[in-house]
């Protein structure tokens, strides 16, 4: 198989879909790669690295997209790329496809068939090509949040940490799965108060047992969430319902109850927030004020640190990208259910049932598409 890996466009998008490392291993299992030239400078990798690994480099995004059997890509597909996909054409890559109506009619135009990330599961019902860049974004929530805080950004003047003889600032995060979980570890390193709120025992159970009293764990009730929101200095928003939109948790008339200069960080912001006055924001414009609080809501936050995000991605998705140029698209989804959960677009058919629900669209399940492929 051919497998194409272009430039990422979106706004200081600096990660590549595969890394010269990811690239050797397809061209051992006999594969074409072709990369497109100064795809993978932002993490280091330059086209004389993809060439030793056995690339070949193309001199444009049309010449990847016209030669590729498979496009690996990170971000979705923005629009002048989803023109250049093709019937029978395979995209792998992240889509978050249910805030995104207009995405979602050109992928069903184009006739490819897109597979994404961020709906392939696990044995365990985990989505493990999620987590890595869950991880990371969870992280930087908190590097981020600390930032806005600053009262040069906006933001309160606070210290997340404090320093003896002042109170640190007040850290509350929604969700406590991979995102709301890694960032409580980084806020509870940096020594802020902090509090999780989430409605899943199982999970409050664990993250109670993880952090002891280093962080309070809450069930979150609309109670608990408009107290705990009123009283924060920084609320990083890290709830997903897998492929469908976020749920909106803060509505915009809890703004008036919150310290003037607290800051929202919206992870969610990918399935469209879960606060009511998210918006996406870019890394050149990252911040809005609304009712004088500060919004972050960076859509592809891990892009900043491009070289850690690719590698821990490829880490995850070099055995499905394998897989799919060893077996075929149908092959390898009938061979592996969890693989199969990342299909969401076949022949300008949907296969995301949570997708058509956000969109007033109709589904097929991914059984009869794998059936009406052959």
């Amino acid at each position: 198989m051919r497998i194409g890996v272009p430039s990422e466009i979106k706004n200081h998008e600096y990660r590549v879909g595969m890394t010269p490392e990811s690239v050797a291993e397809a061209v051992g299992h006999g594969h074409e790669v072709v990369v497109q030239s100064g795809a993978g400078n932002g993490i280091g990798a330059g086209d004389d690295t993809y060439r030793k690994a056995g690339a070949r480099i193309a001199a444009d995004a049309q010449e990847v997209f016209a030669s590729a059997d498979m496009i690996v890509k990170v971000k979705e597909p923005q629009a002048v790329e989803r023109k250049m996909l093709r019937p029978g054409q395979v995209l792998f890559t992240y889509l978050h496809l249910a805030p995104d109506a207009p995405q979602t009619n050109d992928l069903l135009a184009s006739g490819a068939t897109c597979i994404a990330y961020e709906t392939v599961t696990d044995a365990a019902g985990g989505l493990p090509l999620l987590k890595p860049m869950s991880q990371v974004a969870g992280r930087m929530s908190i590097q981020a949040g600390a930032g806005a805080l600053e009262k040069a950004h906006g933001g309160r003047g606070v210290l997340l940490g404090g320093v003896p003889g002042v109170q640190p600032g007040k850290v509350v995060v929604l969700g406590g799965g991979v995102v709301g979980f890694n960032a409580a570890q980084m806020a509870v390193g940096l020594q802020a108060d902090v509090t999780i709120l989430d409605r899943n025992p199982v999970v409050l159970e664990r993250l109670d047992h993880h952090f002891g009293a280093s962080a309070r764990v809450l069930y979150s009730n609309s109670a608990s969430l408009a107290e705990q929101v009123a009283g924060a200095d920084l609320v990083v928003g890290a709830v997903l319902i897998p492929g469908a939109a976020a749920p909106k948790l803060v509505s915009k008339s809890m703004l008036s109850t919150m310290k003037k200069g607290a800051v929202l960080v919206d992870v969610a912001i990918d399935q469209g927030g879960c606060f009511e006055t998210s918006h996406p924001t870019t890394h050149d414009d990252p911040t809005y004020i609304v009712d004088d609080i500060v919004h972050y809501c960076v859509a592809n936050m891990p892009g900043a640190v491009a070289r850690t995000s690719t590698y821990a991605l490829n880490n995850a998705t070099l055995p499905h990208i394998l897989n799919l140029a060893d077996k075929g698209w149908v092959d390898a989804l009938r061979a592996d259910p969890h693989l199969a959960n990342g299909l969401n677009v076949t022949d300008g058919k949907l296969t995301c049932e949570p997708v058509a629900q956000a969109q007033g669209l109709s589904a097929i399940t991914v059984e009869k598409a794998l059936e009406a492929a052959g």
